[in-house]
């Protein structure tokens, strides 16, 4: 019974699980373009290669991809990139390994939250974006 009705909103629900894991990229997105100076402050603090071009990628992928995924356009390589993306951000801005206390509690957290992230959009790659979609 909850087979059939998860199979009869198959696509309803992709199109919510495309909402639901680009929210915070397009929140964080919008902020990194809207205080470009101060995200590439903190680019050159993670240690990110060329703060500028970093800033310029990041905002790229967390807002205008997070736009293309919702809107289904390019779903499965976006859902990649955003896995390597994902990871690469969890490595370089979560690094809890090297810290102590509640800094390492936190980022820890954090890092795990991102490899959940990125599991929705293996996921993602994996079932496309449904038929509520620009470009299957």
């Amino acid at each position: 019974m909850l087979n059939d009705l998860l199979r009869q909103q198959n696509d309803l629900l992709i199109l919510l699980a495309r909402l639901l894991l680009m929210a915070l990229f397009l929140v964080t997105g919008w902020k990194k373009l809207t205080n470009f100076t101060a995200t590439v402050g903190y680019m050159a603090s993670t240690g990110a290669p060329l703060p500028q071009l970093s800033t310029v990628v990041a905002i790229a992928v967390e807002f205008f991809g997070a736009i293309a995924l919702v809107l289904g356009m390019y779903t499965r390589p976006l859902a990649l990139l955003y896995v390597v993306f994902t990871l690469a951000t969890a490595l370089m801005g979560h690094h809890f390994w090297t810290q102590s206390g509640a800094e390492r509690e936190g980022n820890k957290i954090n890092f795990l939250k991102n490899l959940s992230i990125m599991g929705g959009l293996l996921l993602l790659a994996i079932t496309g974006p449904g038929k509520y979609a620009l470009w299957p």
